[in-house]
């Protein structure tokens, strides 16, 4: 059983609100925009981290972390991107990837918008956490949280941070 915190968009900010949540996890999911390599290695000092490098990252967040990340969490199969879309409007070539392979979960970020969904076309749970930092129009800082236990996927929350100013 693993508990799991997703954030992402996190445009280089890191704070105690953020810390609190990382170590009730097991492991941390960054879905990109990290902005600053203070925020990934402040979250690695706390948990195993797991994280894709987003548009507005440079070329050192892009030399450590990957485009993409699949990988297996207990018995669940998991993408994550920065940019994926939703159901139904996913951009051509991440449609043609999860046909030819699809997750379990599929994890993005980007828009800033939480948003959680099962796909009933392809079979997966959509999750996008929303924007954990302080820049961008998003009104409140939002992160995911919940626990893979063999192959269920439970206890999902929305962790509400404040107000983004």
């Amino acid at each position: 059983m693993k508990k799991i915190l997703l954030l992402s968009d996190t445009h280089g900010h890191i704070d105690e609100a953020i810390l609190k949540y990382v170590q009730q996890a097991d492991e941390v999911w960054h879905a990109g925009d990290i902005g600053d390599l203070v925020v990934t290695d402040t979250l690695q000092k706390y948990k195993p981290l797991r994280a894709v490098y987003g548009n507005i990252d440079g070329a050192k967040a892009r030399a450590e972390f990957p485009l993409n990340a699949r990988f297996m969490c207990e018995q669940v199969e998991v993408w994550i991107t920065h940019i994926g879309g939703y159901p139904g409007k996913y951009p051509a070539a991440i449609k043609a990837e999860l046909l030819r392979q699809t997750p379990k979960i599929f994890i993005c970020g980007h828009s800033h918008i939480l948003k959680v969904m099962y796909d009933k076309t392809l079979g997966l749970l959509h999750m996008n956490p929303g924007a954990a930092g302080k820049s961008g129009f998003h009104q409140v800082r939002t992160m995911l949280r919940f626990t893979i236990d063999g192959a269920e996927i439970k206890d999902m929350e929305i962790v509400e941070l404040g107000k983004r100013s």
